[in-house]
């Protein structure tokens, strides 16, 4: 099944992004902004939030990177949002997108496809639930967290892939990218994760970092999913509940060096 690229590649990335401390500015909700800013940070990168319309194009002049996630979506940030994308696709600077959320409301996924369609990102990644509603599937939302597993998406990963023109990121056991033509399987993690609030959004924050270095966005996003899964299953292996986990985490994409990163990843 797997297109996944050579893993010299990866530990490139990583030593690119501790190097250059690309700035990834981010649109996000606000039970994520901690968890991902600091995990931007243990990775090398640097973080910069905000979602005041009348200082995007100042940061997006400076920004290496865009994630816009609708998480906690309000028109006053939808509008934000909607002109970070543009400044993005007009600079040629990538953007990921996280369709937080979506098929939990209209006003949700609508947001998201209208920012895709007008805007395409580099990326979007999200949970199988969320890429289906994407797709115009009727789903069963559960808010953000999934109903589906991420296999049960991969036909509409591929659709949505096709229609934006972009690479799509599935997370969930076995984390699934594709462009539309080639397809990577990630089988890295814990299923400790997804009981960590934000850990979704910081995988889209990471996924910006590797894009802001790596102009191969199925790469980009493949190997933001394995450092994910990676620092996951470490953390994991000494925390006793979500709480340590989340700590854990962070300290794992600290720690981790690229080598022993790579040794460490499954792909199917």
């Amino acid at each position: 099944m797997t297109d996944m690229p050579d893993l010299a590649g990866f530990v490139e990335d990583c030593r690119l992004i501790r190097r250059t401390a690309p700035v990834i500015h981010n649109i996000t909700n606000y039970v994520a902004m901690s968890m991902s800013a600091n995990a931007l940070l243990a990775i090398g990168a640097s973080p910069l939030m905000s979602s005041e319309s009348s200082e995007i194009e100042d940061i997006s002049r400076i920004s290496s990177a865009l994630v816009i996630n609708i998480g906690c979506l309000e028109e006053r940030q939808k509008e934000a949002m909607k002109i970070a994308a543009r400044v993005a696709s007009i600079s040629g600077k990538p953007w990921v997108l996280d369709p937080a959320g979506a098929g939990a409301s209209r006003f949700r996924t609508d947001t998201a496809r209208e920012l895709a369609e007008m805007y395409r990102p580099s990326v979007i990644r999200g949970n199988a639930s969320e890429i289906m509603a994407l797709d115009g599937l009727d789903v069963a939302s559960r808010g953000v967290d999934s109903a589906h597993g991420s296999k049960a998406a991969l036909e509409a990963a591929t659709h949505v892939a096709r229609e934006f023109r972009t690479v799509v990121s599935v997370s969930g056991e076995t984390d699934y990218i594709t462009d539309g033509q080639k397809l990577i399987g990630i089988c890295n993690g814990n299923a400790m994760m997804p009981v960590v609030t934000a850990m979704g959004c910081t995988a889209s924050a990471i996924t910006a970092a590797f894009a802001s270095v790596d102009g191969n966005f199925l790469r980009a996003a493949a190997f933001a999913m394995a450092l994910m899964g990676v620092a996951g299953e470490k953390a994991a292996a000494i925390s006793p509940g979500p709480g340590s986990l989340a700590m854990n985490f962070t300290d794992a994409l600290y720690g981790l060096e690229p080598e022993e990163a790579a040794e460490l990843i499954r792909y199917e």
